[in-house]
């Protein structure tokens, strides 16, 4: 595996891990109440992030077998996932973040080196390199774990995460991130 996959890898364990100890906290009550992105509670954060894990792991196997393998079978049927585990309680949404992660890891380890620069596209999206899709995993993790309001910022993601160089529209969804806290 080569030395930047490892390096994102790890970021990516790192970023779970400390989501996992965020919503590890939280009450099932607390699931319910609101996060930072409109119209969504923090269980539609937790349930989305699961959900988006599949999807990469989706654009992984497509890259892997050269199959058109979609992220999502529709704009509708992640939505619906989305609001249908939203109202899981704390322990349902904890297992599926880590099993997901635990599948999404396996996968990276599967695409051969040469598959990297396969084009994979999400929904209305633009195509974009396999490559980027360890990359999106990791952007989800630490914008979302920010969206969940339950106390990380983007003051505490960690030094490795921050020098990033994000293609769009990555780089202005962390960008709001950031003057979301400024403006405070």
């Amino acid at each position: 595996m080569e030395t930047w996959l490892k390096d994102l890898v790890t970021q990516i364990d790192d970023a779970t891990a400390r989501l996992i100890a965020t919503v590890s906290g939280l009450t099932d009550k607390q699931i319910g109440e609101p996060s930072l992105l409109p119209g969504w509670a923090r269980g539609h954060v937790l349930t989305h992030i699961a959900r988006a894990a599949e999807a990469h792991r989706n654009l992984l196997e497509a890259a892997r077998n050269g199959t058109d393998i979609p992220a999502y079978a529709s704009q509708d049927a992640r939505d619906t996932a989305i609001e249908n585990g939203a109202s899981r309680p704390v322990a349902e949404q904890l297992a599926d973040i880590e099993r997901t992660a635990a599948v999404f890891r396996a996968a990276v380890h599967t695409v051969p080196d040469d598959a990297w620069t396969t084009s994979v596209t999400i929904l209305h999206l633009e195509p974009f390199p396999a490559s980027q899709v360890v990359l999106r995993k990791l952007v989800e993790l630490e914008l979302h774990h920010v969206d969940l309001n339950a106390g990380y910022r983007p003051a505490d993601w960690p030094v490795t995460f921050k020098p990033l160089e994000l293609p769009e529209p990555m780089r202005s969804q962390a960008a709001d991130r950031l003057s979301w806290f400024s403006a405070r």
